[in-house]
């Protein structure tokens, strides 16, 4: 009786590993011989994801792994590229900087032979001196591949024998192998399973603590950027945009599989996991999923229609609103390109490739599907009119007299000669102007504060683009708070 108390009342001390390995893509990971990264997939969540590209940052390590450990954008931490100029790690530290200033008795360990991630003697570092252990090893040129087996041999020591509550370990030979080979070689995948094995090496050392039983551990894996099949990347294709976070712990459903996980989750769920807060970042943490509406029509996405640039396999656009909403095309012109005509609902990965190089790329706050307005691939074929489509919310209850705040994400670029509003109205009234975009809006989170007339008992947003071959605007996750 008294044992089994003393049991349930045992606490359970919460911990997290993040492991970084440099230029994975994915599928490759997939068709290596690679059984502990492919054993994480099948234990718990596997999650795409897309990057920016530049003017936002290039696809390249220095805003890869600044995203990954600060936990927002590159239009907040600053890294646009390897130079590291304009780095603001003042504002927006490391995770595990984080989890020092908020929890100090926590201890914290990060371990790379990428030396700007650890070291104070190049651009870095990433993981600032706050942290309470570091190991920096040089891995560039042909290194990796005798560095990282030290780096592991290292971190699995400090994991199994130490007691670190949160740490952070990176491999680097995969990037090489991509620069060296290419994503599509033999010599890719080769190295890809022998990152494999240190991983392995890292997660043995987690599970033989001798204190093993009583710690709920968190286990996340991801990348900076992904590389092209011929090696390389620092560009704006799909290949080397492409990211991906693996997770497994608590909570994480075995098999799961999620489009709506963006790179800045990684550092929020560390977060999360040791119980430090994550107001002011970009990042949600995994078990706080967002719900939006839009989401919900990923089932009925279709492929390509008139588009020519985007794979024929890609499914990715729909004109088919969520429940509750609607479109008002009444005033829309006939004819252009099919999959924009109009409001559409659309992924990152299907409607940057649409047209690459012209801030598609950059609308980083969206998730999963969003809707997009876009004049200007519209007007790609020909058609009668111009474009002015309004994309209608379900009426929503309110209380006369009260304040609500409608938020959502938005990325917008302007062109003279285009209009975009936001309208409101209430009790079926006539919708009123409440905000009007004369400047770009790039990649922002929303908030506008709506005053409810005395008497109103519900309101109804409206978003109304209009155009002819100007540029475009996006809106996600809108919400009345």
């Amino acid at each position: 009786m008294h044992t089994a108390v003393a049991e349930e009342s045992a606490a359970t001390v919460d911990k997290v590993l993040v492991i970084g390995i440099d230029g994975a893509v994915l599928d490759r990971v997939k068709a290596a011989n690679a059984p502990n990264l492919n054993g994480l997939m099948a234990q718990g969540l596997t999650a795409r994801s897309t990057l920016y590209a530049n003017p936002m940052a290039a696809t390249s390590s220095g805003p890869g792994w600044s995203t990954i450990a600060t936990g927002v954008w590159p239009d907040k931490h600053g890294v646009k590229d390897n130079s590291f100029t304009g780095k603001n790690y003042t504002a927006y530290p490391d995770f595990l900087t984080r989890i020092e200033n908020a929890k100090p008795a926590l201890n914290t360990y990060a371990a790379a032979d990428w030396e700007p991630i650890t070291s104070t003697d190049q651009n870095g570092p990433i993981f600032s001196a706050k942290v309470d252990k570091r190991l920096s090893l040089k891995g560039d040129r042909d290194g990796y591949g005798s560095e990282d087996p030290k780096i592991a041999a290292a971190a699995a020591a400090e994991l199994r024998d130490q007691n670190p509550d949160a740490a952070f370990v990176y491999l680097g030979e995969i990037d090489h192998a991509g620069h060296t080979s290419g994503a599509a070689s033999q010599e890719y995948l080769n190295a890809i399973g022998r990152v494999d094995t240190l991983v392995g090496r890292l997660l043995t050392a987690v599970q033989s603590r001798p204190t093993y039983a009583q710690e709920n551990w968190k286990v996340l894996v991801t990348t900076d950027h992904g590389h092209t099949d011929g090696g390389g990347h620092g560009g704006s294709t799909i290949q080397e945009r492409g990211t991906f976070v693996l997770a497994r712990g608590a909570g994480i459903p075995a098999g799961s599989v999620r489009d709506d996980v963006r790179l800045v989750d990684v550092a929020a769920t560390a977060l999360a996991q040791v119980g430090v807060a994550t107001a002011g970042i970009d990042g949600v943490p995994l078990n706080a999923p967002d719900n939006d509406p839009f989401d919900t029509l990923r089932p009925v996405l279709r492929a390509r229609a008139d588009e020519t640039g985007i794979p024929a396999a890609t499914k990715g656009f729909t004109h088919t609103p969520p429940a509750g909403w609607t479109v008002d095309n009444s005033r829309m012109g006939t004819g252009g390109v099919t999959e924009w005509a109009g409001w559409a609902f659309a992924t990152d990965e299907f409607w940057s490739q649409s047209q690459r190089d012209q801030w598609r790329e950059l609308n980083v706050r969206s998730r999963d599907v969003f809707a997009v307005a876009d004049s200007d691939e519209w007007d790609d074929k020909s058609h009668t009119g111009t474009f002015d489509s309004t994309l209608v919310t379900p009426k929503w209850a309110v209380s006369g007299g009260s304040t609500k705040n409608l938020t959502f994400q938005t990325h917008y670029r302007h062109e003279a000669g285009q209009s975009a509003q936001v309208l409101v109205s209430y009790n079926g009234g006539t919708p009123a102007v409440v905000k009007t975009y004369t400047a770009d809006a790039v990649a922002k989170a929303e908030s506008l504060a709506l005053q409810v007339p005395a008497g109103a008992t519900d309101v109804q947003v409206r978003f109304r683009y209009s155009g002819n071959n100007n540029w475009y605007w996006t809106v996600d996750d809108v919400r009345l708070g």
